[in-house]
């Protein structure tokens, strides 16, 4: 079995993954984790003028969430990543995915004769117009705050991409 760390990662990827599924969306993933992308989203088709437009996501999990009014307040990126999702313009845009899991493995999935549910929820935060942090270093971290109203759904996730509705 996996250990706590790397089964919550893997959840969370997987979290996305079915929600892409439900959407009609390719999941693609790079060979290696170099430039801080952990999963891409791509429509397989034209979107007005554009043809397969896409967005890329880093995959962030969260067992214990700290809410302050409206956001999450989340502590979980070091300036180094921070600067991978805020430092472009980027031709394919980027975006932080955080899913909150529960703390105990055993409930992040329940199946019932409606079907599957999967345990917590999903929220996204893009960086476009974002400063890039000045000499940043991966030992300090970068509070980044999320909407709690940017609840990751199928539909939410389509109109990131930029699919038709």
């Amino acid at each position: 079995m996996l250990d706590q760390r790397n089964h919550q990662g893997k959840f969370a990827e997987d979290y996305v993954r079915a929600l892409a599924s439900a959407a009609g969306l390719l999941v693609y993933k790079d060979d290696l984790d170099h430039d801080g992308i952990d999963l891409g989203f791509r429509y397989p088709g034209r979107a007005g003028h554009i043809s397969s437009p896409a967005i890329e996501v880093q995959v962030k999990s969260w067992s214990a969430p700290s809410c302050k009014g409206p956001d999450l307040y989340f502590h979980g990126l070091n300036e180094v990543q921070y600067n991978k999702l805020a430092a472009g313009p980027f031709l394919v845009p980027r975006y932080l995915f955080v899913v909150v899991v529960p703390r105990e493995r055993d409930h992040y999935a329940r199946v019932e004769t409606e079907g599957l549910t999967l345990s917590r929820l999903c929220y996204y935060r893009g960086f476009e117009g974002e400063q890039a942090i000045a000499s940043p270093s991966s030992k300090r971290h970068a509070p980044v705050r999320v909407p709690l109203g940017n609840v990751l759904t199928v539909r939410a996730l389509r109109e990131l991409v930029g699919a038709p509705a």
